[in-house]
């Protein structure tokens, strides 16, 4: 996991392991890929690692949760992303009473 504050690798219950890194966007997507064997790779983070796979190029399927209660103040998603969100189309679309689901792919 790319981040700002370097922190000792953490196991979970169930076998998944977060490490934790300073090195750049694609050498932590490169390492996932090796490691996931073919597998899919899915980039979890805050608006800020997001923010910086979309700018750079280097997700390929977005999907976005809303819910309609928002929880706190946080960072805006969808800001500051410039032309990193050009290219994608939506391809999947499902809302309930609760939550809306949106799936992003680029085109």
């Amino acid at each position: 996991m790319h981040t700002h504050h370097l922190r000792p690798t953490l196991e979970m219950a169930g076998g998944t392991t977060f490490h934790f890194t300073d090195e750049t966007l694609e050498t932590v997507l490169q390492r996932a890929f090796d490691a996931a064997g073919g597998k899919e790779v899915r980039i979890g983070g805050g608006a800020d690692i997001i923010q910086q796979y979309l700018r750079a190029g280097l997700i390929d399927e977005f999907h976005l949760a809303i819910a309609p209660l928002l929880i706190g103040r946080g960072r805006r998603l969808l800001d500051h992303l410039g032309d990193g969100i050009d290219g994608y189309r939506v391809s999947e679309l499902v809302a309930s009473a609760t939550v809306m689901h949106v799936v992003l792919v680029r085109r």
